[in-house]
């Protein structure tokens, strides 16, 4: 059976003569049908092409954008590390704050561990870098965790360590440490011999001899808890301090200061004198810890001036 012909007759120019192409109507049918298949894989390479091409830099900004990206996280990894490592030589410090305060140390340093740095996990061929950010992520929030739990324990314990210190510089303050007046010492805290019995008493506190109207002065923080007479120490005031401190001032010649008024250390109290049971102007002083009388030496610190 022959096949079915397609006849394309050609006329040239000139006096040539006609020339006619059979062509086999299947082929002709294949021919037209590859042109129409290659038009369009042209057309669509062409749109895919400039589709592709107009993404280059949108492709290009977000390269850019994650490397800034990248090393905006590797920077803020950098800053933690930075950070863990002062927390650690801050709870050290404070740790000796605490050694030399006798309190007990604080948090452990251990889990200020640094994000930075390199990582076999993060450098290996076969870890991508999505994960190997995910990680870093990761590590970064547990590191920011340990700080804030860090700086609420920290917190926690500068305000017991201040109020520590506060209590310990209340103490300070209301420890009788400095001589109540200048002068000589003489017939100190102890037994010793009467000089109007003859016989052998004990001696409460301490007895400094000075020039009548000698100023007295407080020699720690307190309030006057009382101002009178008796016969024994004449005119005479008692402070309490607090922490089981009080005072006692005997042998005024004039007293100063009001029942319940508060005085600091070193403000004047009263004057020397000879009141009460007396050989000569001086101060009679005690000092009386939890009701008990105590030498008041043993906590004064600097020396008598005269």
């Amino acid at each position: 059976m022959s096949l079915k012909k397609v006849t394309i007759v050609v006329l040239p120019d000139g006096v040539h003569s006609v020339k006619q192409i059979k062509i086999p109507k299947l082929f002709l049918g294949f021919v037209l049908v590859f042109l129409f298949v290659a038009t369009g894989f042209l057309v669509w390479g062409s749109i895919d092409y400039y589709k592709i091409k107009s993404q280059v830099p949108e492709q290009a900004r977000l390269i850019e954008e994650n490397r800034q990206k990248e090393a905006q996280l590797v920077a803020l990894t950098n800053k933690i590390d930075i950070i863990n490592s002062k927390m650690v030589e801050l709870i050290e410090f404070d740790n000796k704050l605490k050694v030399m305060a006798d309190l007990e140390p604080g948090v452990d340093n251990t889990q200020f561990l640094g994000v930075g740095g390199p990582d076999s996990a993060l450098i290996d061929s076969d870890y991508s870098v999505e994960n190997a950010h995910k990680k870093l992520v990761r590590l970064m929030h547990q590191s920011l965790d340990n700080l804030d739990t860090a700086i609420s324990v920290e917190t926690e314990e500068k305000n017991e360590l201040f109020k520590f210190l506060e209590n310990q510089k209340s103490i300070l303050a209301c420890t009788p440490s400095i001589w109540p007046a200048k002068g000589w010492p003489n017939d100190g805290f102890g037994y010793r011999k009467s000089p109007f019995t003859g016989k052998k008493e004990f001696h409460q506190g301490l007895d400094i001899s000075a020039r009548k109207g000698t100023p007295v002065i407080a020699p720690a923080d307190g309030y006057i808890s009382f101002v009178g007479k008796s016969n024994s120490f004449g005119n005479y005031i008692t402070i309490s301090h607090g922490y089981g401190f009080k005072t006692r001032y005997g042998h005024l010649s004039k007293t100063l200061v009001t029942k319940g008024q508060a005085v600091k250390r070193g403000e004047e109290i009263a004057l020397i004198g000879s009141t009460g049971r007396s050989t000569g102007p001086h101060l009679h002083y005690e000092v009386h810890r939890n009701n008990v009388p105590v030498n008041p030496r043993v906590y004064i610190l600097d020396k008598i001036e005269r």
